[in-house]
Protein backbone atom coordinates (compact mmCIF):
# COMPACT_ATOMS: atom_id res chain seq x y z
CA UNK A 1 0.00 0.00 0.00
CA UNK A 2 1.51 3.80 -1.20
CA UNK A 3 1.64 5.53 2.48
CA UNK A 4 1.80 9.17 2.36
CA UNK A 5 5.12 9.12 3.10
CA UNK A 6 6.08 6.99 -0.08
CA UNK A 7 4.09 9.88 -2.12
CA UNK A 8 5.84 12.98 -1.06
CA UNK A 9 8.95 10.85 -1.55
CA UNK A 10 8.04 10.56 -5.23
CA UNK A 11 6.99 14.81 -5.24
CA UNK A 12 10.15 15.66 -3.52
CA UNK A 13 12.60 13.64 -5.04
CA UNK A 14 13.45 13.58 -8.69
CA UNK A 15 14.24 10.08 -9.61
CA UNK A 16 13.19 9.15 -6.44
CA UNK A 17 13.60 5.05 -6.95
CA UNK A 18 17.56 6.28 -8.01
CA UNK A 19 17.74 8.68 -4.91
CA UNK A 20 16.79 6.54 -2.47
CA UNK A 21 19.53 3.66 -4.05
CA UNK A 22 21.77 6.12 -3.82
CA UNK A 23 21.15 7.42 -0.12
CA UNK A 24 20.79 3.66 0.65
CA UNK A 25 24.30 3.22 -0.74
CA UNK A 26 25.76 6.35 0.86
CA UNK A 27 24.20 5.64 4.60
CA UNK A 28 25.48 1.85 4.58
CA UNK A 29 29.14 3.16 3.46
CA UNK A 30 28.54 6.31 6.46
CA UNK A 31 27.71 3.44 8.81
CA UNK A 32 30.35 1.36 8.37
CA UNK A 33 32.84 3.99 8.40
CA UNK A 34 31.67 5.31 11.63
CA UNK A 35 31.97 1.97 12.93
CA UNK A 36 35.66 1.93 11.68
CA UNK A 37 36.35 4.97 13.64
CA UNK A 38 34.11 3.99 16.40
CA UNK A 39 36.27 0.72 17.19
CA UNK A 40 39.62 2.53 16.56
CA UNK A 41 38.48 5.82 18.52
CA UNK A 42 37.06 4.53 21.65
CA UNK A 43 39.48 3.60 24.46
CA UNK A 44 40.97 0.10 23.13
CA UNK A 45 40.86 -3.60 25.15
CA UNK A 46 43.59 -5.16 26.76
CA UNK A 47 44.27 -1.96 29.02
CA UNK A 48 43.25 -1.20 32.75
CA UNK A 49 40.68 -0.56 33.70
CA UNK A 50 39.75 -3.71 31.57
CA UNK A 51 36.11 -3.97 32.81
CA UNK A 52 35.67 -0.12 32.48
CA UNK A 53 36.97 -0.12 29.08
CA UNK A 54 35.03 -2.90 28.15
CA UNK A 55 31.60 -1.84 29.52
CA UNK A 56 32.44 1.26 27.26
CA UNK A 57 33.36 -0.27 23.97
CA UNK A 58 29.89 -2.44 24.22
CA UNK A 59 27.73 0.59 25.06
CA UNK A 60 28.90 2.55 22.10
CA UNK A 61 29.78 -0.31 19.19
CA UNK A 62 26.42 -2.24 20.34
CA UNK A 63 24.96 -1.33 16.75
CA UNK A 64 22.10 1.19 16.47
CA UNK A 65 20.31 3.14 13.66
CA UNK A 66 23.90 6.05 13.99
CA UNK A 67 20.89 8.37 12.92
CA UNK A 68 22.99 10.95 14.75
CA UNK A 69 26.07 10.63 12.82
CA UNK A 70 24.62 10.35 9.71
CA UNK A 71 23.01 13.32 10.49
CA UNK A 72 26.61 15.03 10.94
CA UNK A 73 27.82 13.94 8.18
CA UNK A 74 25.03 15.13 5.81
CA UNK A 75 25.01 18.92 7.47
CA UNK A 76 29.12 18.49 7.18
CA UNK A 77 28.01 18.47 3.48
CA UNK A 78 26.35 22.01 3.97
CA UNK A 79 29.35 23.76 4.17
CA UNK A 80 31.97 21.53 3.14
CA UNK A 81 33.44 20.42 6.60
CA UNK A 82 36.56 18.51 6.52
CA UNK A 83 36.17 14.24 7.17
CA UNK A 84 38.96 14.27 10.56
CA UNK A 85 36.45 16.78 12.31
CA UNK A 86 33.59 15.29 11.03
CA UNK A 87 34.83 12.27 12.11
CA UNK A 88 35.09 13.89 16.09
CA UNK A 89 32.12 15.22 16.19
CA UNK A 90 30.34 12.43 14.99
CA UNK A 91 32.34 10.18 17.57
CA UNK A 92 31.49 12.58 20.19
CA UNK A 93 27.91 12.57 19.52
CA UNK A 94 27.67 8.73 19.95
CA UNK A 95 29.81 8.92 22.84
CA UNK A 96 26.94 10.91 24.51
CA UNK A 97 24.38 9.02 22.86
CA UNK A 98 25.93 5.75 24.35
CA UNK A 99 26.26 7.50 27.96
CA UNK A 100 22.43 8.40 27.79
CA UNK A 101 21.55 4.97 27.22
CA UNK A 102 23.89 3.16 29.82
CA UNK A 103 22.27 5.20 32.08
CA UNK A 104 19.07 5.41 31.22
CA UNK A 105 18.71 2.00 30.85
CA UNK A 106 19.96 1.62 34.75
CA UNK A 107 17.50 0.41 37.47
CA UNK A 108 16.85 4.34 39.12
CA UNK A 109 15.50 4.99 35.75
CA UNK A 110 13.98 2.53 32.88
CA UNK A 111 15.39 -0.40 34.38
CA UNK A 112 15.44 -2.03 30.94
CA UNK A 113 17.15 -5.42 30.52
CA UNK A 114 17.63 -5.44 26.94
CA UNK A 115 19.13 -2.92 24.22
CA UNK A 116 19.69 -3.63 20.52
CA UNK A 117 18.72 -7.04 20.59
CA UNK A 118 21.48 -7.20 23.92
CA UNK A 119 21.16 -7.09 27.57
CA UNK A 120 21.80 -3.17 28.70
CA UNK A 121 25.10 -2.41 30.64
CA UNK A 122 24.36 -2.57 34.20
CA UNK A 123 22.98 -6.61 33.41
CA UNK A 124 26.11 -7.62 31.29
CA UNK A 125 28.74 -5.46 33.46
CA UNK A 126 26.65 -4.81 36.59
CA UNK A 127 25.60 -1.59 38.17
CA UNK A 128 28.09 0.22 39.23
CA UNK A 129 30.43 -0.44 35.94
CA UNK A 130 27.30 0.35 33.89
CA UNK A 131 27.42 4.15 35.84
CA UNK A 132 31.17 4.59 35.55
CA UNK A 133 30.77 4.01 31.83
CA UNK A 134 28.39 6.18 31.32
CA UNK A 135 30.04 8.91 33.36
CA UNK A 136 33.68 7.75 31.42
CA UNK A 137 32.01 8.19 27.38
CA UNK A 138 30.74 11.99 28.74
CA UNK A 139 34.49 12.58 29.46
CA UNK A 140 35.66 10.79 26.60
CA UNK A 141 33.18 12.99 24.13
CA UNK A 142 34.85 16.26 24.85
CA UNK A 143 38.30 14.50 24.97
CA UNK A 144 37.33 13.49 21.40
CA UNK A 145 36.48 17.01 20.73
CA UNK A 146 39.22 19.02 21.82
CA UNK A 147 41.95 16.88 19.75
CA UNK A 148 40.11 18.00 16.66
CA UNK A 149 42.42 19.28 13.74
CA UNK A 150 40.45 22.68 13.46
CA UNK A 151 40.68 26.68 14.52
CA UNK A 152 40.25 26.93 18.43
CA UNK A 153 37.22 28.93 17.72
CA UNK A 154 35.38 25.93 15.71
CA UNK A 155 36.29 23.34 18.27
CA UNK A 156 35.14 25.83 20.96
CA UNK A 157 31.70 26.48 18.81
CA UNK A 158 32.03 22.35 18.82
CA UNK A 159 32.30 21.79 22.45
CA UNK A 160 29.56 24.35 23.50
CA UNK A 161 26.71 23.16 21.41
CA UNK A 162 27.17 19.28 22.37
CA UNK A 163 27.68 20.91 25.91
CA UNK A 164 24.68 22.80 25.95
CA UNK A 165 22.35 19.29 24.15
CA UNK A 166 23.69 17.33 26.92
CA UNK A 167 23.25 19.32 30.44
CA UNK A 168 20.24 20.48 32.09
CA UNK A 169 18.47 22.57 29.03
CA UNK A 170 18.91 19.52 26.65
CA UNK A 171 19.28 15.96 27.32
CA UNK A 172 19.88 15.55 30.68
CA UNK A 173 16.81 18.07 31.77
CA UNK A 174 14.57 16.31 29.69
CA UNK A 175 15.37 13.19 31.39
CA UNK A 176 14.17 14.49 34.64
CA UNK A 177 11.06 15.70 33.21
CA UNK A 178 10.42 12.46 31.73
CA UNK A 179 10.72 10.96 35.26
CA UNK A 180 8.65 13.33 37.08
CA UNK A 181 5.88 12.53 34.19
CA UNK A 182 5.92 9.16 35.11
CA UNK A 183 2.08 8.26 36.05
CA UNK A 184 0.72 11.91 35.62
CA UNK A 185 -1.07 13.24 32.62
CA UNK A 186 0.47 16.11 30.87
CA UNK A 187 -0.78 17.82 28.41
CA UNK A 188 1.03 18.57 23.84
CA UNK A 189 3.14 21.21 24.83
CA UNK A 190 4.56 19.40 28.65
CA UNK A 191 4.95 16.53 26.19
CA UNK A 192 6.59 18.37 23.86
CA UNK A 193 9.32 20.42 25.95
CA UNK A 194 10.64 17.20 27.37
CA UNK A 195 11.17 15.18 24.36
CA UNK A 196 12.57 18.32 22.57
CA UNK A 197 15.12 18.40 25.30
CA UNK A 198 15.08 14.45 26.33
CA UNK A 199 15.68 13.59 22.46
CA UNK A 200 15.73 16.36 20.36
CA UNK A 201 18.52 18.23 21.58
CA UNK A 202 21.02 15.47 20.61
CA UNK A 203 19.13 15.30 17.09
CA UNK A 204 19.75 19.03 16.67
CA UNK A 205 23.44 18.76 17.72
CA UNK A 206 24.25 16.20 15.41
CA UNK A 207 22.95 18.50 12.58
CA UNK A 208 24.42 21.85 13.90
CA UNK A 209 27.71 19.87 14.63
CA UNK A 210 28.09 18.84 11.02
CA UNK A 211 27.54 22.04 9.90
CA UNK A 212 29.59 23.88 12.33
CA UNK A 213 32.95 21.33 11.63
CA UNK A 214 33.10 23.02 8.03
CA UNK A 215 32.39 26.76 6.97
CA UNK A 216 29.47 27.67 8.95
CA UNK A 217 29.85 31.47 9.30
CA UNK A 218 29.65 31.43 5.14
CA UNK A 219 25.98 30.36 5.71
CA UNK A 220 23.04 32.73 5.79
CA UNK A 221 21.02 33.18 8.79
CA UNK A 222 18.18 31.64 7.04
CA UNK A 223 20.31 28.77 6.13
CA UNK A 224 21.25 28.49 9.43
CA UNK A 225 17.92 28.96 11.01
CA UNK A 226 16.13 26.41 8.43
CA UNK A 227 18.88 23.87 9.80
CA UNK A 228 17.88 24.40 13.16
CA UNK A 229 14.15 24.25 12.35
CA UNK A 230 14.97 21.00 10.45
CA UNK A 231 16.53 19.38 13.45
CA UNK A 232 14.30 20.61 15.74
CA UNK A 233 11.46 18.69 13.66
CA UNK A 234 13.57 16.06 13.29
CA UNK A 235 14.47 15.79 16.85
CA UNK A 236 11.00 15.32 17.85
CA UNK A 237 9.05 13.61 14.62
CA UNK A 238 12.05 10.76 16.46
CA UNK A 239 10.29 10.64 19.63
CA UNK A 240 6.86 10.39 17.93
CA UNK A 241 7.68 7.44 15.77
CA UNK A 242 9.44 5.56 18.85
CA UNK A 243 6.24 6.13 20.60
CA UNK A 244 4.38 4.00 17.62
CA UNK A 245 7.02 1.38 17.44
CA UNK A 246 6.78 1.31 20.75
CA UNK A 247 2.91 0.27 20.59
CA UNK A 248 3.30 -1.35 17.44
CA UNK A 249 6.49 -3.76 17.02
CA UNK A 250 7.57 -6.79 19.09
CA UNK A 251 10.46 -7.16 21.10
CA UNK A 252 12.16 -9.17 18.67
CA UNK A 253 11.96 -5.95 15.57
CA UNK A 254 12.55 -3.20 18.28
CA UNK A 255 15.68 -4.92 19.97
CA UNK A 256 14.63 -3.64 23.25
CA UNK A 257 11.39 -4.46 25.31
CA UNK A 258 8.20 -3.66 23.49
CA UNK A 259 5.02 -2.09 25.18
CA UNK A 260 6.99 -0.93 28.33
CA UNK A 261 6.26 2.62 28.34
CA UNK A 262 2.30 1.50 28.81
CA UNK A 263 3.28 -0.60 31.18
CA UNK A 264 5.38 1.72 33.37
CA UNK A 265 2.46 4.24 32.63
CA UNK A 266 5.15 6.77 30.69
CA UNK A 267 3.10 9.35 28.74
CA UNK A 268 3.57 8.97 25.04
CA UNK A 269 2.04 10.61 21.76
CA UNK A 270 0.08 7.91 21.18
CA UNK A 271 -1.28 7.95 24.99
CA UNK A 272 -2.57 10.98 24.16
CA UNK A 273 -3.32 11.43 20.59
CA UNK A 274 -4.38 7.80 19.83
CA UNK A 275 -2.09 5.76 17.00
CA UNK A 276 -3.55 7.02 14.35
CA UNK A 277 -3.76 10.69 15.81
CA UNK A 278 0.47 10.07 16.75
CA UNK A 279 1.15 8.76 13.04
CA UNK A 280 -0.65 12.07 11.79
CA UNK A 281 1.88 14.40 13.94
CA UNK A 282 4.70 12.20 12.83
CA UNK A 283 3.28 13.12 9.51
CA UNK A 284 3.20 17.11 9.81
CA UNK A 285 6.57 16.92 11.61
CA UNK A 286 8.44 15.53 8.63
CA UNK A 287 6.45 18.00 6.53
CA UNK A 288 7.74 20.61 8.79
CA UNK A 289 11.33 18.82 8.82
CA UNK A 290 11.16 19.30 4.74
CA UNK A 291 9.98 22.79 4.45
CA UNK A 292 12.84 23.95 6.16
CA UNK A 293 15.11 22.60 3.98
CA UNK A 294 14.09 25.11 1.62
CA UNK A 295 15.55 27.75 3.61
CA UNK A 296 18.44 25.92 3.55
CA UNK A 297 18.15 25.05 0.01
CA UNK A 298 17.82 28.76 -0.89
CA UNK A 299 21.46 29.60 -0.10
CA UNK A 300 23.69 29.64 -2.76
CA UNK A 301 26.70 28.61 -1.13
CA UNK A 302 24.43 25.17 0.02
CA UNK A 303 25.20 22.27 -2.38
CA UNK A 304 22.49 20.66 -3.77
CA UNK A 305 23.14 17.23 -2.77
CA UNK A 306 23.74 18.34 0.71
CA UNK A 307 20.22 19.02 1.57
CA UNK A 308 19.14 15.98 -0.75
CA UNK A 309 20.92 13.64 2.11
CA UNK A 310 19.29 15.50 4.84
CA UNK A 311 15.62 15.33 3.11
CA UNK A 312 16.52 11.30 2.29
CA UNK A 313 17.03 10.96 6.29
CA UNK A 314 13.73 12.54 6.98
CA UNK A 315 11.61 10.38 5.16
CA UNK A 316 13.87 7.31 6.61
CA UNK A 317 13.14 8.83 10.46
CA UNK A 318 9.22 9.07 9.82
CA UNK A 319 8.93 6.14 6.94
CA UNK A 320 9.42 3.74 9.94
CA UNK A 321 6.30 3.88 11.63
CA UNK A 322 4.35 3.89 8.17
Amino acid sequence: MTTEIDADRTAQTEGSSEARIDFSVWAHERARHFEWLAEKGLPQPGRDPKRLIGAMRYAVLGGGKRIRPLLCYAAGAVTGAPQPVLDGAALALECIHGYSLVHDDMPAMDNDTLRRGRPTVHVQYGEATAMLAGDALQSEAFNVLAQAKAPAERVVMLVGTLARAAGVWGMCGGQALDLAMVGGHPGEAELFRMQSMKTGALILASVLMGAQSGEWNRLGDAARGGLAAYAQALGLAFQVVDDILDCTQDTATLGKTAGKDEKDDKPTWVSILGLEGAKARAKSLHDEALAALDMVAADPAVPEKAVARLTEIAHYVVGRSF
